[in-house]
């Protein structure tokens, strides 16, 4: 499985393309573009890469991680898949933008399809696993390909941190908890592709995470 990696928006979100270069199929992890141009550069490379898009999935419904959603799905017909406990986040994205002060036209949303724990999808001929991970959100989701050995973290897990847990449904001691029970428990050469920022391993945020 290949991973394609854009920083998108005034918070360098790091959006994801997971593909499958034999059946081209495409999964597009949080969609940041949050104008035409980003959501050109997006569009270019799904093209020239002959990639179909299977599946839009948000790790948390964050504004930040949401600006290109509509974008994805009118133009993919993908609908929105995440974990149900951050509704009240999708539903609250015009809020939250007036929360950071951002004078921007966002829908609302409905999470469409709800990813829980144990479920798992296939790309190709592999299996993603979702794994739950709530405390920076109340719905936040890792995304793990044991076969490739990754995780796409989201705002969970960041190269020497973890997500703030002082917005509208962390918790901080869920987090850390949730952190060493789910993500320390993976291979430690298990790549982590966060949200914001470089990516890094399980392994060297055991051992140089002050956070943890």
């Amino acid at each position: 499985m290949k991973v394609s990696r854009f920083c998108f928006n005034m918070f360098g979100v790091n959006t994801y393309i997971l593909w499958d270069d034999n059946s081209k199929e495409a999964i597009i992890v949080d969609p940041g573009m949050i104008d035409d141009n980003e959501c050109d550069s997006l569009d270019r490379f799904i093209a020239s890469n002959n990639l179909n898009p299977i599946h839009l999935i948000n790790t948390h419904m964050h504004i930040d991680h949401s600006f290109g959603i509509t974008h994805i799905s009118q133009k993919y017909g993908l609908k929105p898949e995440c974990n149900s406990a951050d509704q009240f986040l999708a539903e609250r994205l015009r809020e939250q933008a007036r929360m950071f002060g951002l004078h921007i036209s966002i829908d609302d949303l409905k999470i469409d399809v709800n990813l829980k724990d144990g479920d798992k999808l296939l790309l190709g001929d592999e299996e993603i696993h979702i794994l739950q991970v709530p405390g920076h959100s109340p719905g936040s989701i890792v995304i793990y390909a044991p076969e490739s050995a990754f995780v796409i973290s989201g705002d969970v897990l960041f190269n020497s941190s973890i997500g703030r847990t002082d917005l509208p449904g962390g918790n901080y001691k869920q987090l850390i908890d949730t952190i060493n029970l789910k993500l320390l428990s993976l291979p430690d050469d298990t790549i982590v592709y966060p949200g914001h920022g470089p990516e890094t391993t399980i392994g060297n945020e055991k051992l140089n995470n002050p956070y943890l």
